[in-house]
């Protein structure tokens, strides 16, 4: 039997529209240009941060982005971080890297942290158009000089600067997750470790002796899903990312005899530049 899990992306690839409404929108969110052109450009900008979770602690255990236990190890162990709805981009901001460092030089090193968005901060300081980094104890005290690192988080809440950043996965290749549930009727895909912008901005699938790409539909975080059917693999998987439309394809990477639950490692990854 389904989880309940696999069963919600099951109604969301259905139901929802081809470009989802934003939650952000809904709940008073919004998008700022700024967050919503991610940066690309170098400059550092204006944001605020806090963390939570243990003092020195890795941070969120999953997140909404789906990316599950893989925030709990290296490459990700550390350095995930929850954003507002003005960087996390309904799921399309899922997997992108930034700088982060604080301002205050009696206090706070030169040095700036790198995160990774594995996650939303939907209300709070994260809502109303504002730009803000909630991140794990051990990362927010890495912005702090040798020792203050205690001093630092009881600051709370701190202006910082960011700007976005290559990701960097130390020679692994892109992967894909087959998610719970998934049948040869629907198809559901995590995309994983994706050097470079680390976001995407579409996906497609190819299937066997095919030569027609289907739109896979973004559902949430960094899953993405097809329903149609028969699906034939072994499947080819391209992807064009969000920011610079930068497109990479993964030929027969899904195997024809794929399971449930199992994750799919490409030969290849994005080139690690913005």
């Amino acid at each position: 039997m389904a989880s309940s899990r696999s069963l919600a992306l099951f109604l969301l690839c259905i139901l929802l529209p081809a470009h989802p409404i934003s939650t952000a929108l809904l709940f008073g969110g919004g998008k700022s240009a700024a967050g919503g052109k991610a940066a690309l450009d170098g400059e550092w900008r204006p944001a605020t941060a806090t963390w939570y979770g243990d003092a020195e602690g890795d941070g969120s255990d999953g997140g909404a982005c789906g990316y599950g236990t893989l925030v709990d190890v290296v490459p990700m162990k550390a350095r995930v971080g929850s954003v507002s709805p003005v960087l996390f981009k309904d799921g399309e901001g899922c997997g992108a890297c930034y700088k982060v460092k604080c301002l205050d030089r009696g206090i706070c090193s030169r040095r700036a942290v790198t995160v990774i968005v594995t996650d939303e901060c939907p209300g709070g300081l994260c809502a109303f158009g504002r730009t803000h980094f909630d991140l794990s104890g051990a990362a927010f005290s890495r912005m702090a000089v040798a020792g203050a690192g205690g001093r630092l988080r009881d600051r709370g809440e701190l202006s910082v600067v960011y700007r976005r950043t290559a990701c960097k996965y130390g020679g692994k290749n892109i992967a894909f997750r087959v998610n719970e549930g998934s049948t040869n009727f629907w198809l559901s895909l995590l995309v994983e470790f994706e050097d470079g912008e680390g976001d995407i901005g579409s996906m497609q699938i190819k299937q066997a002796n095919s030569v027609q790409w289907l739109d896979m539909r973004h559902v949430w975080g960094a899953t993405w899903c097809l329903v149609r059917g028969p699906l034939v693999g072994p499947f080819s998987v391209r992807l064009t990312t969000l920011s610079a439309r930068k497109t990479l394809t993964a030929r027969d990477v899904i195997p024809k005899n794929w399971t449930p639950k199992a994750t799919y490692t490409s030969r290849l990854n994005f080139e690690v530049s913005l």
